[in-house]
């Protein structure tokens, strides 16, 4: 008996049976994403309201999905756009969510909005970064503080001769802020850990798993960092970037802004990161009132 809902595969786009045709299964798919949120197949059935049995015909593909029922599940995973496009075209469904970059004319009120927001935020840092944490804006409060190592573009060169501005590549560098960093294997160990779980929470990101064995191999970076060990300043309400510069150290903490509506894979993938000081001096010396510390 079909599920209710469940279209036939005549009725499915022949314009995608090549892409489908070297892409996983669905039901395999499925599964790595509930295996991601670590749900059981009950859980994911309580959560979705599919019942438990047609989830498990799903994964094991002695059912297939309508349309409809990959887009519900995937929303009840919380899946990202990209990798739900993804989904539909393993069941043999064109993509629904178009990818526009941020130059194209149907992005300009997205730009506008990000450049509007970076320059308000001076004299702090502010970042937009993908998902695989390449700096796409910023703005200029964020060259002054790489001006602590450095011309930018020289440092930018350094730490990647190919081109790229990885802000976490900066950051965990030894020819970035490595040697600026204060607590450097706890605050190494904690952005390992971050990005670790956004790793492990988008199993089809191969990009930043690659990222994260990347700088797993830089020098000076932790190989093995202590199990359970608690991210530095514990005694603050948010994890702070310390750096040393002369006697002095400056405090930074960061906070997350993302799209919530976003139905573009560009605008669902980016990022701004907004840093503030954490203490009067840094803040200070943010806004030039200071000579460097």
């Amino acid at each position: 008996m079909k599920h209710p809902g469940q279209s036939s595969p005549l009725a499915r786009n022949p314009a995608v049976a090549t892409a489908r045709a070297g892409a996983p299964a669905f039901g395999s798919l499925l599964k790595s994403w509930r295996a991601a949120r670590r749900y059981s197949q009950f859980e994911l059935a309580l959560q979705t309201r599919v019942s438990q049995r047609h989830l498990s015909f799903l994964e094991s593909g002695r059912a297939q999905p309508s349309r409809d029922m990959v887009l519900h599940l995937a929303q009840g995973l919380l899946v990202p756009l990209r990798e739900r496009n993804e989904l539909l075209v393993a069941a043999g469904f064109a993509p629904v969510y178009a990818e526009r970059s941020l130059g194209d004319d149907a992005m300009a009120a997205i730009r506008q909005a990000l450049e509007t927001t970076l320059r308000h935020h001076e004299p702090f840092p502010a970042l937009v970064v993908d998902r695989c944490w390449n700096v796409v804006l910023h703005n200029a409060a964020v060259d002054r503080l790489i001006g602590l190592l450095g011309e930018p573009a020289q440092v930018w060169a350094r730490v990647d001769p190919s081109g790229g501005r990885n802000l976490m590549r900066l950051t965990l560098h030894p020819q970035g802020l490595q040697p600026l960093v204060a607590d450097w294997p706890a605050t190494a160990a904690a952005f390992l850990a971050r990005l670790q779980a956004e790793a492990q929470a988008n199993p089809a990101n191969t990009g930043l798993r690659d990222l994260l064995a990347d700088l797993r191999a830089l020098p000076g970076v932790p190989t093995d960092p202590p199990t359970g060990s608690a991210p530095p300043s514990m005694e603050v309400p948010v994890m702070t970037l310390r750096l040393r510069q002369g006697e002095a150290t400056l405090e930074l903490f960061s906070m997350v802004c993302t799209f919530g509506t976003a139905l573009d894979l560009t605008a669902d993938e980016l990022r701004l990161e907004l840093l503030f000081p954490g203490d009067d001096m840094t803040a200070r010396w943010l806004r030039g009132s200071e000579a460097t510390p």
